[in-house]
């Protein structure tokens, strides 16, 4: 079993940044990929961004240039630095960790405000 634990939402006004966190921990043998990803109120979630083991990542067009994520693989932790915020990221933050590829794990979210 994996617990996901994020930290770091908040309210800000636009043009701010927060930095999330994802804290992985547990009977943990390997993490594959990690990523955000977000909720608005009444939408489907949706993908913010993914990190490889290895570094690799993926973003989000609506993100590409405001938001960066990075993890240390030996803490099992990966964040999420959010510049230049807009009101249309207001979501809840989700964390997800692959484990194997039928089998991932998510975190309970946190609230991310982004007033105009």
């Amino acid at each position: 079993q994996v617990q996901l634990v994020e930290s770091g939402g908040g309210l800000v006004q636009a043009g701010g940044s927060l930095r999330l966190s994802c804290a992985a921990s547990g009977k943990i043998f390997r993490i594959n990929a990690m990523g955000w990803y977000r909720q608005a109120p009444g939408k489907q979630r949706e993908l913010v961004a993914t990190i490889t083991s290895g570094g690799t990542t993926n973003y989000a067009d609506s993100v590409k240039g405001r938001f960066i994520i990075s993890r240390e693989n030996a803490w099992n932790t990966v964040y999420l630095q959010m510049n230049s915020l807009k009101p249309e990221d207001t979501a809840v933050y989700y964390c997800k960790a692959d484990v194997t590829p039928r089998l991932a794990y998510w975190g309970q979210g946190t609230q991310v405000t982004v007033s105009s």
